[in-house]
């Protein structure tokens, strides 16, 4: 199953999304399956402001554990965190599931 996560930081986190980072590719790198896509949203300084993750997993379980040890959220980086079921195509200009 695939979801994508989109994740805005709260006020003034730059600092601290920045301290915490290291931690939250180290955790991402834990997924139980498959990181398709993962990156910074960015300001129109080109300073990151949140997160969109394309995630392959088992099932909803699977999801909820990672985000369940998500360093971002556990350190309330993150103010929203919204996630949906997505349906990838093309993955890297090739088929990609249905």
């Amino acid at each position: 199953m695939q979801f994508v996560i989109t994740a805005h930081d709260g006020a003034g986190m730059l600092e601290k999304r920045m301290e915490v980072r290291p931690r939250h590719l180290a955790n991402m790198a834990q997924v139980p399956g498959t990181v398709l896509c993962a990156g910074g949203l960015l300001d129109e300084d080109g300073q990151m402001k949140g997160s969109v993750i394309v995630l392959d997993v088992p099932g909803r379980a699977e999801l909820d554990a990672y985000l369940a040890s998500e360093p971002y959220i556990i350190e309330q980086v993150w103010e929203t965190v919204e996630v949906e079921r997505m349906n990838v195509v093309l993955l890297g200009g090739e088929k990609f599931g249905g």
